[in-house]
């Protein structure tokens, strides 16, 4: 319990050098845990350039605690994509530090209250994972866990035999495997609704997710790999570096993206292909695709309800870094 009570008032341009601080502490402990994550925002400066990131998105909002003149905790949230995401508020990576977990359940009692009176009734938190004090002031006032960003090592790895480099000639096998991962998120115990949408609009996205496989697999920047299984393609893996990945709030920006790591973006098998070890195979290619350009780390993410892809990463090696936390308002 907290032996004097915060003071809650509205973020202000003037807090972001105490929000630097606080963040670049809350790193500091992170990579206690994850040394692979980006030793840079262990620097208040840098830690500050984050939060000043995300406090200048357009229609962001911030909620600062204050013990006397000094700043405890802050929260940050903006809306996102309203069109993929629906009416929502998203707390990113940088957007929350506090010296007491608990202080959490407050400011975003104080953020949620805004957010809502705008129509945004679908919130996400980004969350360091090995802050499990944290996490549970997070359970607590009624998020559950979406996403979670995984990190490991890149080693050498022997290439399979039953996978090799994608070829144009190859595209029309992987389209109808492009919807794999999206039908199975459509249904239980996942039930997206972004999904559902995507399985339904395939006829009319059909021309477009052909062209971006033919640019991904003539991209020398990018890795399209097939497996093959009695001759025919039965699942694809694409992976790049992260810094292809974007800057946008799905994760594996700021203080999640290691430094000169590899992404893997996609991967997906038919599903009378699984449990054949083609989903390995797929994977021990990615590792000694990544270790021949020379990347030391490699990070990808998966869905927590997703049965299958929540036990496959981790058995692959792969250490959650950060949860995407999710809460919907009714």
């Amino acid at each position: 319990m907290r032996a004097k009570p915060a003071e809650l008032r509205p973020f202000r341009d003037d807090d972001l050098d105490a929000a630097g601080s606080l963040l670049a502490a809350r790193h500091r402990r992170h990579r206690r845990d994850e040394p692979l994550l980006p030793e840079r925002y262990e620097r208040e400066e840098e830690a500050r350039a984050a939060v000043e990131r995300a406090w200048r998105k357009d229609g962001a909002a911030g909620v600062a605690a204050v013990n006397g003149r000094r700043v405890v905790g802050y929260l940050i949230g903006a809306a996102e994509d309203e069109g993929a995401w629906g009416q929502n508020e998203w707390i990113d990576v940088p957007g929350q530090a506090v010296e007491e977990p608990e202080l959490l359940r407050d400011l975003y009692a104080a953020l949620a209250e805004t957010a809502v009176g705008k129509g945004r009734s679908r919130h996400y938190l980004l969350a360091p994972a090995s802050d499990r004090e944290l996490l549970d002031a997070c359970y607590r006032v009624g998020f559950g866990q979406q996403q979670a960003y995984g990190i490991r090592e890149v080693e050498h790895t022997a290439w399979p035999e039953r996978v090799r480099e994608a070829a144009l000639d190859d595209v029309e096998a992987l389209l109808p495997l492009t919807l794999a991962i999206s039908q199975h998120h459509a249904g239980s115990p996942v039930f997206s609704d972004h999904a559902a949408r995507r399985v339904e609009r395939v006829e009319e996205t059909k021309d477009d997710v052909r062209a971006q496989l033919e640019a991904d697999i003539a991209s020398d920047e990018i890795a399209t790999l097939v497996v093959e299984v009695d001759g025919r393609v039965a699942g694809f893996l694409e992976a790049c570096a992260v810094e292809l990945a974007g800057e946008g709030v799905e994760g594996h920006a700021t203080l999640a993206r290691p430094d000169g790591a590899a992404f893997l973006a996609f991967a997906a098998t038919a599903a009378a292909a699984r449990g054949l070890g083609t989903g390995v195979d797929l994977t021990n290619a990615a590792f000694a695709w990544a270790h021949r350009a020379g990347y030391p780390t490699m990070v990808t993410a998966w869905r927590v309800p997703n049965l299958l892809a929540s036990r496959f990463w981790p058995r692959r090696g792969f250490r959650t870094t950060f949860l995407r936390l999710y809460r919907s308002i009714p």
